[in-house]
């Protein structure tokens, strides 16, 4: 019997061609495990109406961890929009999969590094080394949203400017939603020796759910007398991130902006094809890439997978095997830096395989 049983979600487009990569290399450091699939994504809402069928809620209770792929979340051709008026039509309403998982399974870390491996051509610039920590349940991803406002909220005191046939969507912060994401923000720079943790905010404007997320920070950093607090408005810190993006360590988000600036950060390190992302909880996480499906890619086994291959090493350290994500991480560092092996994003012309065969030679 497998050491692990792995819930393996391909999802859309390219999801396939990246976790076929990405089973190389793990096949590579000889990781012993299952790996089980599981049906998501756009095909499911068209044929079924749920892109996370109960049955693969079923088997993510019954794994260790997953490895997602890519999604599909909206329609991008004309095509597509028919389809999207057809499904509409039975009834269907579109939820992400990756979304519902988080909540469903309390998925609240959100944990995306941002290295810049030295060598890398697509580099912003070299020596790039932070964390960020986005907390995954809550903020406007929430879900609570109404259009048009029903009538006995316009009632509420302060919603008489909100007309009637707007559509509002609730921004929710809760002390312990709060408290949770900034304390594992701490205890991961504790951890692995970071100096000092950001607070991502806007409290100036967005007072109440901001202002409680700064207020608990400043309450948390308290108890992390050897960490240096540090706080920045969402917007300033995008340009700061340009021009000295050293300055930082450890950076801790609601939901939305961190989600804003884990992209932004993704391609200060050599874009999507490079940002990993973990969706952590106390008793699961489901690990991917944070880029799209690229339909028009699908079955080509072009891109980059070298995102979904981090993610991978990302999943090892969760699953408690240190050893074995630090040789896949040196691999990824050792193919990067030698330049010989690279994908098209990259400027050469390997393929997502041989992308991964390079590496898994280097585990």
């Amino acid at each position: 019997m497998a050491n692990h049983r792995i819930a393996w979600l391909p999802g859309d487009g390219i999801g396939k061609d990246v976790l076929d990569a990405t089973k190389i290399v793990l096949d590579g450091i000889g990781f012993d495990a299952e790996y089980v699939h599981g049906d998501v994504g756009w095909e499911f809402w068209c044929k079924e109406g749920e892109p996370l069928p109960k049955r693969t809620i079923d088997l993510l209770k019954d794994t260790d961890a997953a490895m997602f792929g890519a999604i599909t979340s909206k329609p991008k051709t004309v095509a597509d929009k028919e389809l999207d008026k057809a499904v509409r039509d039975k009834g269907y309403v579109y939820r992400s999969p990756i979304v519902r998982m988080r909540q469903l399974f309390d998925l609240y870390i959100c944990r995306r590094p941002c290295y810049a491996y030295p060598g890398n051509p697509l580099n912003y610039k070299e020596g790039i080394d932070f964390v960020i920590f986005r907390e995954n349940t809550e903020d406007l991803y929430s879900g609570v949203e109404y259009s048009p406002v029903p009538a006995e909220m316009l009632k509420i005191k302060g919603m008489e400017k909100v007309a009637p046939d707007a559509a509002i969507s609730i921004k929710v912060n809760t002390p312990k939603g709060c408290r949770r994401i900034i304390e594992a923000a701490f205890d991961f720079a504790k951890k692995e020796k970071r100096k000092k943790v950001t607070c991502v905010h806007k409290a100036n404007v967005v007072r109440a759910t901001d202002g409680l997320f700064l207020e608990i920070f400043h309450d948390v950093a308290s108890s992390y007398p050897e960490i240096q607090p540090d706080e920045a408005n969402v917007d300033s810190l995008c340009q700061w991130l340009l021009k000295r993006p050293h300055d930082y360590d450890v950076l801790v988000a609601p939901n939305l902006y961190g989600d804003i600036i884990s992209d932004l950060c993704a391609q200060m390190t050599g874009g999507l094809g490079f940002g990993s992302s973990g969706n952590i909880g106390i008793e699961y996480a489901v690990f991917e890439p944070t880029h799209g499906s690229a339909p028009k890619y699908a079955g080509m086994y072009k891109v980059n997978p070298t995102a979904t291959i981090l993610a991978a090493k990302m999943m090892l350290e969760w699953l408690g095997d240190v050893n074995a994500a630090k040789r896949v991480n040196d691999a990824v560092a050792a193919v990067i830096k030698e330049g010989k092996t690279r994908t098209y994003d990259m400027g050469g012309n390997a393929t997502s395989l041989e992308m991964a065969e390079a590496i898994a030679r280097k585990c």
